[in-house]
C-alpha cells in the first residue's frame, strides 16, 4: 500500500506536470471508485472545465484545489494499489484502469487500480471537505507537522495496551505512517515491533519520534518504495526498497549486525525486526 512517502512523491509530480491544466471531460470505467458524489455525471459535471492549482496531501490522502478562487475540490486516496499516471490519451488503456480525467492538449489524468480499493472524490464548493471524505476527520497530526512533538506522540501513546507496531499504523496515532516505515521507525529507534505501548519510557519515545521522520524523510528523497506496483506520475518505480533496513528483508543480514532478519505477524500484518538491535 502506497504510504506517506509515495503519495508524497505523488503530490509532488502532480504539481510539477498538472497545475495550471484546464479539466475539459472524464471517463468512469469503474463506477464504485468514485466514493462521492453518488452521480457520475454529477462528479465529472463538477470537475469539468475547472483548473488544477494545487495539490496538497492529508496523511495518505490528496486533494487537488479546482481553480484559485474555489472552495471545491478532487480528492483520491491510492489505497492498496492505486496509481495515479499522467500521459497522453493514445497511451494504451491500462489493464486496471478505473477513472479517465482529460486535460487540453491531449493529456490525461489516469487512475490505475488492480485490487479496486482506491476511491475518489469531487467535494463541491459548500461543502466542509471533511464531510465528504469523512476519513480526514480521523487523522491525527502528520508527522512533519510542527505539531508533532515528542510530547505528541508520548500522549498518543499513552495507555495503549497493545503493540508499538500496531499502534504506529493507526491512522489517529501518526497519519501516514504504514507497515513499511513503522518497521523502519522501530529498527533505527531499537524498540521491538510487538513492545507493548505501556511499556515504553520517556526515552524510547524520544527515540522513536526524530527515527519516524527521518525515514519517512529518506524515502521522499528515494521517490518512495516499490515492493509491488508503486510507480510515480510518470510510471517511474521508486528506490527506496534497495536500501530498507528491515522491512521485506526476512532471513537477510541485519545491515548493523549481521543476525538474520526476522519477521513475524502482528495483527494480520508482517512486522520485521532485528533479535539482536532491537530490544
Amino acid at each position: 500500500m502506497p504510504e506517506l512517502p509515495e503519495v508524497e512523491t505523488v503530490r509532488r509530480g502532480l504539481n510539477q506536470l498538472t497545475l495550471k491544466q484546464k479539466i475539459v471531460g472524464g471517463d468512469v470505467l469503474l463506477p464504485r471508485t468514485v466514493a462521492y458524489p453518488h452521480s457520475l455525471e454529477e462528479f465529472l459535471e463538477g470537475i469539468q472545465d475547472h483548473y488544477l492549482t494545487a495539490w496538497q496531501r492529508r496523511g495518505k490522502y490528496l486533494l487537488a484545489q479546482l481553480d484559485s478562487d474555489s472552495e471545491s475540490f478532487l480528492g483520491v486516496h491510492l489505497r492498496m494499489t492505486g496509481q495515479l499516471l499522467w500521459m497522453h490519451q493514445d497511451e494504451p488503456l491500462h489493464k486496471h484502469t478505473r477513472v479517465r480525467i482529460f486535460f487540453e492538449n491531449h493529456q490525461e489524468l489516469r487512475f490505475v487500480d488492480q485490487r479496486t480499493f482506491g476511491q475518489m472524490w469531487w467535494v463541491p464548493p459548500n461543502k466542509p471537505v471533511e464531510t465528504v471524505i469523512t476519513g480526514l476527520a480521523k487523522l491525527a497530526v502528520d508527522p512533519f507537522a510542527a505539531e508533532f512533538t515528542v510530547d505528541y506522540l508520548a500522549e498518543k501513546l499513552k495507555n495503549r495496551r497493545r503493540p508499538i507496531k500496531t499502534a504506529l499504523l493507526d491512522q489517529s496515532v501518526v497519519a501516514g505512517l504504514g507497515n513499511i516505515y513503522a518497521d523502519e521507525a522501530l529498527f533505527m529507534s531499537r524498540i521491538r515491533p510487538e513492545t507493548q505501548c505501556t511499556e515504553l519510557t520517556r526515552s524510547h519515545i524520544q527515540k522513536l519520534h526524530p527515527a519516524i521522520v527521518q525515514v519517512l524523510t529518506n524515502s521522499i528523497e528515494a521517490g518512495g518504495t516499490t515492493f509491488s506496483n508503486f510507480l510515480n506520475v510518470q510510471g517511474v518505480n521508486g528506490n527506496y526498497g534497495g536500501v530498507a533496513l528491515v522491512y521485506n528483508r526476512t532471513g537477510q543480514p541485519c545491515r548493523i549486525c549481521g543476525s538474520p532478519i526476522q519477521r513475524i505477524r502482528l495483527g494480520g500484518r508482517s512486522s520485521h525486526f532485528c533479535l539482536e538491535c532491537q530490544k
